[in-house]
């Protein structure tokens, strides 16, 4: 996995990078870094999103959950439909020019939106969840979207510079976007 935070100049905000159980986030403006721990607490303590790789992929993708078997549906007024699929997700998705779209889901804690597509992939997804010590609403947008190419393993690595303070996954919680100071 490898998410950035994009800002509207400069550097990233932040670079974060999985694989293999180990994360790595570096923070370029504060010249900090996050090394060796599990890419779901890094994430969690960043936006309150404490989901692994694969599950983040899933949510994103708008697969819900990593194998999806359906186990069950039922048809709904106003052209909406509901599939449960096994261990618990629901996925509700709705018609859209004769075909069937997912819409919104729920999986565990969470909820999420699928308001827009690009193709066969949501270009829009909101995660929300109100079981945490925070409410997390949480909106990602997908502007550059592309599939089935081949992505150079250098891209799941991420250069620190030698300059880089070591950061706790503590003092991101407690100093990070979610934290208290």
């Amino acid at each position: 996995m490898r998410l950035e935070g994009v800002a509207p100049f400069g550097p990233p905000a932040f670079i974060l990078v999985a694989g293999g159980g180990d994360a790595t986030l570096l923070l370029p403006r504060d010249d900090r870094v996050v090394r060796g721990a599990k890419a779901e607490e890094i994430l969690g303590a960043l936006t309150g999103v404490a989901l692994a790789p694969a599950d983040l992929q899933a949510a994103l993708t708008g697969c819900v959950v990593t194998m999806p078997r359906a186990i069950g549906g039922r048809l709904h007024n106003g052209g909406w439909a509901s599939i449960e699929l096994e261990g618990g997700a629901s996925l509700y998705l709705r018609q859209d020019a004769g075909m069937w779209r997912i819409r919104a889901a729920r999986r565990g804690a969470w909820e999420m939106e699928y308001p827009t597509w690009q193709g066969n992939f949501p270009s829009v997804v909101r995660l929300r969840s109100e079981a945490t010590a925070q409410r997390i609403d949480l909106t990602a947008q997908v502007s550059q979207l592309e599939v089935n190419v081949d992505v150079d393993a250098s891209a799941f690595a991420v250069n620190v510079p030698a300059s880089a303070r070591p950061l706790s996954l503590q003092e991101l919680r407690e100093n990070g976007p979610l934290g208290t100071q």
